[in-house]
């Protein structure tokens, strides 16, 4: 994994956090830290686009931080475990896998694997 996919997954990473914080966050710190969340995970989103397809990023970004919030409010929050759901983040994440092995990065105005 490159440094660019990698900076896709600390900016999901970080979107769980202020998705969470959305929800949950009920003082003055915890807000500051989702307003901090935010606005990392869509910098280091809008940067790694600089290098990769953009709907490839944006997809993968979402695809990763909706998986991290739903195992988050399981693991974290006593969210009800369902079948299903686990079946369909597992369908997601086939499909995030699948985007990044599909793009292509840009390099000085030529796609390269």
């Amino acid at each position: 994994m490159n440094k660019t996919w990698l900076s896709v997954v600390i900016a999901a990473l970080f979107e769980v956090g202020w998705v969470i914080g959305l929800k949950h966050a009920s003082g003055w710190l915890e807000w500051g830290g989702t307003l901090v969340a935010i606005f990392v995970s869509f910098i280091l989103m809008i940067m790694a686009s600089h290098t990769l397809p953009v709907g490839t990023v944006y997809a993968v970004f979402v695809g990763l931080g909706t998986a991290g919030t739903v195992l988050a409010e399981i693991l974290l929050f006593g969210a009800e475990v369902q079948g299903s759901k686990l079946m369909l983040i597992g369908l997601l994440l086939f499909g995030v896998v699948g985007l990044k092995i599909q793009s292509k990065e840009k390099k000085q105005g030529k796609e390269v694997h």
